[in-house]
């Protein structure tokens, strides 16, 4: 499990005055930064063996600025080539927003997805979401 926090920006409000449902994509990605690192620890663009595949997010509760956020992120199914990040977003206690992300193992060169190597998929279930 991977923990990241976030202090919501005022920027990141709407005209109804909590945070805009275009921010969660953003918070959760960033949050998948650890998870990136294990397939690519320089994050360097040059060799990026990630892409993104499927993203699904629900909206539980109102989140709102000046209060910070913490998103909790683990992995779900891990198939051949593809895994499941699964990520949720807490305020005060509350969820607000749970997403599912599906990524994909991909070769850039050949346009195809390769299946994730044995010691990529032990450390990924190393950290399986807990519920």
């Amino acid at each position: 499990m991977f923990h990241y926090e976030t202090e919501p920006r005022f920027s990141d409000t709407d005209a109804l005055g909590h945070i805009n449902n275009t921010v969660y994509p953003v918070w959760f990605e960033q949050a998948r930064t650890p998870v990136f690192r294990i397939f690519h620890p320089s994050l360097e663009p040059k060799g990026w063996p990630l892409i993104l595949a499927r993203m699904e997010i629900d909206l539980k509760a109102q989140c709102y600025w000046a209060t910070p956020v913490k998103v909790r992120s683990g992995i779900g199914k891990i198939g051949n080539s593809s895994f499941e990040v699964i990520q949720e977003a807490w305020q005060n206690g509350v969820l607000v927003a749970r997403g599912v992300t599906v990524l994909i193992h991909f070769d850039y060169e050949i346009q195809k997805s390769v299946p994730i190597p044995e010691t990529i998929r032990s450390e990924l279930e190393a950290h399986t979401f807990e519920a």
